[in-house]
């Protein structure tokens, strides 16, 4: 299906996107939805003929647990919901821990790549086909950006992209931000990356901006979209004419003419590239698989995947063989995200904190591994404050306890609640 041009739509820019001239579809991140209402904004846009499909942020296909079915049941009501031809996901792990591990399950609140090896392939693999049988119309996966690289990798991007859909059919969503954020973070070319994976099963694509400090790129998706990134949406182009080509913006939301100003760059992009001979020669041949593999795959893939986890939210050891500085950048993006995001959906935190609201919250994320999602997280920050008779000043102190009262219970915690709560959550692993 043609898809064309794009945009990310977001309830903050929700408006600007409508008077957008010249857009074809929409993406809205399914999470953001209710499963049996849309926004006004987007039954206009759906009565004008516009096209919106479903992005999910949640299952953790990459993840060594089979999919949740609540959540992909989730997914596939919004589907419905929306009409849309097709659901797209990540080819990531945000979770580990569990049964699998006898072990606490964390939760990262973020995307984290899976390790590109055979194990992970036949894990990622059996998770898609189910993923497929629940879902009312074809599943697309987007490639992710990653400040980590995993040791004892067997297959590049390019060969496990491919690899993916020869076993499941799977369609691919290529995010080409990413394909330059792992070129600046771990050395991968994306030209390679492009002759090795199959295009023809492209089912649109992902441009959006990012930043680089300190020698590592941040997939921001809060950043204007740069040149390199717009070099490599033309070298997808010179090799392949996508169904569809969307711009990404989730934060830090410009006005609209700079919007509409991306949207020009992108279709400036495509048309120049449209007319120039692909670099890429013949698709190199599958590399080959071993002979002989030991039994278990998604019990090594949750160890591994758990331990580096472990290490990124909760401060234990690094596993052997990372990179103990780029550990470090990642798990403090981590906690920043777990930040920002918490602010969001509890706004009234950082109005009664006001600029301790940050600090205090890092402090309290260091050892505190996410286990039950960004609300959750709130209480459970709220309640680390009032039990230790933060914050300080006696008007927001009571601020606090009221907002925790009408969320959680009728009393305010006392230091003797939270040591009994702490012990029982490292206890249950909740």
């Amino acid at each position: 299906m043609k898809l064309g041009i794009g945009i990310g739509w977001r309830p903050e820019i929700a408006d600007a996107v409508e008077a957008l001239p010249e857009i074809d579809w929409v993406e809205a991140v399914a999470e953001n939805l209710c499963a049996d209402h849309l926004p006004d904004s987007l039954v206009r846009l759906r009565e004008r003929g516009v096209t919106v499909v479903p992005h999910g942020v949640s299952l953790g296909l990459g993840g060594a647990d089979r999919p949740d079915p609540g959540r992909l049941a989730g997914l596939a009501a919004r589907a419905e919901l929306l009409g849309t031809p097709l659901v797209t996901e990540h080819i990531a792990f945000v979770r580990a821990g569990g049964p699998l591990t006898a072990s606490p399950v964390l939760e990262a609140g973020h995307l984290l790549p899976v390790p590109r090896t055979w194990d992970a392939l036949e894990a990622l693999c059996e998770n898609v086909r189910i993923a497929q049988d629940s879902l009312p119309v074809p599943l697309a996966l987007e490639n992710i950006a990653a400040l980590i690289s995993w040791p004892g990798e067997e297959l590049t991007e390019g060969q496990f992209l491919a690899e993916l859909v020869e076993r499941t059919g799977v369609r691919l969503l290529i995010d080409v931000a990413n394909l330059h954020t792992n070129h600046v973070n771990r050395g991968e070319d994306p030209a390679t990356a492009l002759d090795e994976l199959p295009v023809e099963a492209i089912a649109y694509v992902h441009v959006a901006g990012g930043v680089e400090k300190d020698g590592v790129w941040h997939d921001t998706h809060a950043h204007p979209v740069t040149r390199p990134v717009l070099d490599v949406l033309g070298e997808l182009r010179s090799r392949v004419d996508p169904p569809g080509v969307l711009l990404e913006r989730d934060d830090d939301f410009p006005p609209a003419d700079e919007l509409a100003g991306e949207l020009t760059a992108i279709r400036t992009t495509l048309a120049a590239a449209a007319t120039t001979p692909g670099a890429g020669g013949r698709r190199p041949s599958r590399p080959p698989e071993p002979a002989v593999r030991a039994p278990g795959a998604r019990d090594r893939t949750a160890v591994a995947q758990t331990a580096l986890l472990s290490s990124l939210v909760a401060g234990t050891p690094a596993p052997d063989g990372f990179d103990h500085r780029r550990l470090g950048v990642q798990s403090r993006a981590l906690a920043a995200k777990r930040a920002d995001v918490v602010a969001k959906v509890a706004p009234e935190l950082p109005e009664i904190l006001g600029d301790g609201y940050r600090k205090a919250f890092l402090a309290y994320a260091r050892n505190r591994p996410m286990s039950g999602g960004y609300r959750r997280d709130a209480l459970g920050f709220a309640e680390q404050l009032l039990a230790t008779g933060r914050p300080a000043d006696d008007a927001a102190r009571r601020r606090l306890t009221r907002w925790w009262q009408e969320r959680a219970a009728p009393r305010p915690p006392r230091r003797g609640t939270r040591l009994v709560h702490a012990a029982r959550t490292a206890l249950l692993g909740r």
